[in-house]
This record gives C-alpha cells, structure tokens and sequence, in this order.
C-alpha cells in the first residue's frame, strides 16, 4: 500500500509540471517579476560600505569606530514624512474613533455610521470629517453629542473646537517572526537542540515576554510586558496601544527664553506648514505611523488580492548607507566636502554660525526637497530634521553587530531601565553645526521623547535580490 501511495503522488507531481525528454531537473518555472516603485520611494541597491568614520575626529578628539558591513536593497521615502501626511493618519484615527463610538448602541447607533458593502462584496466605511461635529444638516442628538465629545474638548482661547489629542489614539499589533523562528523558542521540545545526547524532555520551560495594552475604565493607556511560559504561537503576538498627536509643546520645552509661540499653535496645525517635515513625534509615534502605513496600503491592494511588504524605520546602517548616495566615502551626502557651493549657496537646512539660523535660508525646518538630491535622489539626509531609526543605542553598536544587514534591534520591554529606551537618532537637524549633519555622526534620544527638530521617513524591505551598486 505504501509504494502504491508513493507511487500516485509521484505520478500527481510529475503531470502537474511540464515533462522533458532528457530527463534533467530543471526547477520550477516562473514568470519574471520585479516589484512596482512605491509611491513616493526610491529604490536603494545591495551593497557593502565601512560604517562610521574609519579615521579620527581631530576637532572633536571623538572615538569614531568604524565597520565594513553589507546591506539588502531597500526602499526609501524621498522625503521625510511631512506634515500633511502624518495628518492623513491623524484623520484616519479620528474617523475610526468616531464611527465606533456613534455605531456604539450607548451612544445611539446611528443607521448614518453604518458600515455597508459596494458591489463587489468590500466593506465601505463612511468616511467623516474631523473638524464638522455633525457631518448631516439635521439636528444632533444628546446621544451623537456625547459621543462626538468622546473626541474634542471646548478652547475658549482659540475658540471653537479643538481636539482632545490624549483621547486620540491608535492600537496596532505585531507578530515577532524572528523570535518565534528561534530555535531556543520552538513550542515542541524536541526542535529545540540538535544534540542527541540531550533529552528533550529535561529542557527547561521557555518563558517569553511580549507586550499587551488596554485602556482602563477611566480612559487611562496601560502597556504592558508580560513573562510567561511559552505556551503557543499566541505568545508572539504583541499589542501597543499609543497616543498619536504630535507634541506641540515641543516648541516651547526646547528652547528656554524663547518666542516660538508662532510655532507652537501653527507648525503642524496650519496648511502652510503641510510640506514641512513633522516634528514632535516620539519613536513610539513613528512606529505607530509605518504600522498604519501598511495596514492602509494592504486595505486598498487587498481588493486585488495583493499584500504590500510592512513599512518600517530604517536601521541604523540602512540610514548611512542611503546616506552616503553612492559614495564609500565622504562626511555629506553630497559629493563635496564642504557646506556650501562656490557661490555660497548651502546643500543643507542646518545651523552655518553660532546664532546664523537663517544664513542658509531657513529659519526653522524648510519644506521638504528644498535643496538637492543626493545621488540616490533622497532629500535632507543631511540636516532640516533629524530621523529616527529602528536601532537600539549603544556605545560599542559597531562591535556588537553583525556585518551583514547589521541592526541592533532589542526589544525594549516597558519594565527595563530608562536608560536602555534610547534609539539612534541620525542626520542632524536645522538647529545643529555642520559637524552633527555629517553621514557618520551618531546621536541618541529616549523613544518617548519629542522634540522640534527629530522627525522620521519609512522603508520597504525589497522583495527579491535588487542589483547592486556601481
């Protein structure tokens, strides 16, 4: 019976493949495929290059350790995420929020919030505006208005409604492929080791952590990182839950004895800051932002039976070498070693002299591709803001990774040490000297922090091996 079932499904697989008359493996065929340019993206090739600075700061005295390290092709956003995009999502939030609190029978289940289907079978949400109360003429109901009140709060100051942005919030959740790929995590005991002479049965219980959220009764955002054994793949799924409205504050808290009152009240909420680079923006928050990104992008490709690879930061040695357009070497992005052109024209939005902000043109963040590309054809890899990137901080990052895709990529639980929640921040910023915009400089700040001068622009992983650089 067993070579007869052999037997048939040898025959099965040999009928479902083209035949040959020689006889030779040949391998599956397939049609040619290359992935279409994300909008806004540019792709960045495979290549090697020696990360950091290979000699000595002699004006700073700085250690700068260096490393040869190789990277996959990837795609990068030309710009930074400006303003009007990261209010795309804040709408996209507040609509959600809306629609589940007015289709919520406490709050009145209103038939003008129902969620129906077009013709072919896709659910149609109805898409609300955030700054109208009551997107119908008729009048509001107790019922609509509390719920609608779930989300904005009465300013006397600057008059009509303004929204409550500790109430906006977005919850996502993320599977951790790798450490369930783990072989130390398999949830059978016997994958666990490859040594035969080890019982499996005499290992000891795994205990994993992953992180959970919830909001309490009196609105109050817990997240969580719970250890427990390893019980099934349920154990690697974590969920977040943050608060998403950039800090405006972060104009004020900057810069002691300072005027930007301007700023605080307009830089992200007044359309003729829409192409300026958003800012105030937490690691947490940028996180949050490429989580969305996807999910937005899969909705839409969905109907097509498609599925986009996840947006992402991207690490620290995908930065540089994006950075670095091209060039093995060299501080900038561009191709000279100096700031400025022969005709005094700056490459970048940074700080020329000590109180000179606006000798490069720009007092605070320009808009985004106010100045030229690298040979890449991103902008502001150098200056404008700062980005922030998925790598953990450490001093000796470059000893600790490998050199191959290298990232140092912990896991930061919401139980560890402040001092172990810093990212690598790169690129320097609009307020910075030239030396803190150069490729290779490194900064830090705590994932939670935000401040006026760190912003963020996602990546795509490339699907297939992209061609190296020349």
């Amino acid at each position: 019976m067993r070579n007869k079932i052999i037997t048939g499904l040898t025959f099965i697989l040999l009928t479902s493949c083209k035949m040959y008359d020689n006889g030779e493996l040949t391998g599956v065929r397939s049609i040619p495929w290359s992935e279409p340019n994300p909008y806004g993206m540019v792709l960045i090739p495979q290549g090697s290059f020696e990360m950091g600075q290979a000699s000595q700061d002699t004006i700073f005295g700085l250690n700068t350790p260096s490393k040869d390290v190789s990277v996959s092709a990837f795609w990068m956003d030309e710009n930074e995420i400006t303003n009007g995009q990261y209010k795309e999502f804040i709408k996209w939030v507040c609509d959600s929020i809306t629609r589940e609190k007015l289709a919520d029978p406490a709050y009145g289940g209103n038939e003008d919030y129902k969620i129906t289907e077009d013709a072919k079978g896709e659910p149609v949400a109805p898409r609300l505006n955030w700054r109208i109360p009551i997107p119908s003429e008729r009048q509001a109901s107790e019922e609509e208005l509390t719920a609608l009140h779930y989300l904005r709060i009465k300013d006397d100051v600057l008059g009509g409604y303004k929204t409550n942005t500790d109430l906006i919030v977005y919850r996502y959740e993320w599977f951790d492929y790798a450490a369930e790929a783990k072989r130390a995590n398999q949830l059978e005991k016997i994958k666990r080791t490859k040594n035969t002479d080890i019982n499996p049965e005499h290992l000891p219980n795994i205990m994993i952590s992953k992180d959970t959220a919830y909001i309490t009764e009196d609105g109050k955002i817990v997240n969580r990182t719970i250890t427990r054994p390893l019980s099934s793949r349920f154990d690697f799924l974590n969920t977040r839950i943050v608060a998403i409205y950039p800090d405006t504050t972060c104009w004020v808290n900057d810069f002691s004895n300072s005027n930007n009152e301007t700023y605080l009240r307009n830089y992200f909420s007044h359309p003729a800051y829409n192409a300026h680079p958003v800012v105030g923006v937490s690691w947490e928050q940028a996180v949050a932002f490429c989580h969305w990104r996807t999910a937005y992008r899969n909705a839409a490709l969905s109907i097509r039976g498609q599925k986009a690879m996840e947006y992402r930061l991207p690490t620290e040695a995908e930065w540089e070498y994006a950075a670095r357009g091209k060039q093995k070497a060299g501080r900038f992005p561009w191709t000279s070693s100096k700031v400025d052109t022969e005709r005094g024209c700056y490459y970048a939005n940074f700080k020329p002299s000590k109180g000179g902000y606006t000798n490069d043109g720009h007092i605070v963040p320009a808009k985004v591709a106010s100045y030229p590309s690298n040979a890449y054809g991103l902008y502001d890899m150098a200056g404008n803001v700062a980005e922030w990137t998925s790598s953990s901080w450490s001093e000796s990052a470059y000893e600790d990774v490998n050199d191959l895709n290298p990232d140092l990529e912990n896991h930061v639980s919401q139980n560890d040490a402040y001092i172990n929640k810093r990212k690598v921040v790169r690129g320097g910023s609009w307020k910075d000297a030239a030396k803190f915009i150069e490729v290779s400089t490194r900064n830090k700040e705590y994932l939670n922090e935000s401040h006026s001068y760190i912003g963020f622009r996602c990546v795509r992983s490339l699907i297939g091996e992209g061609r190296s650089a020349k």
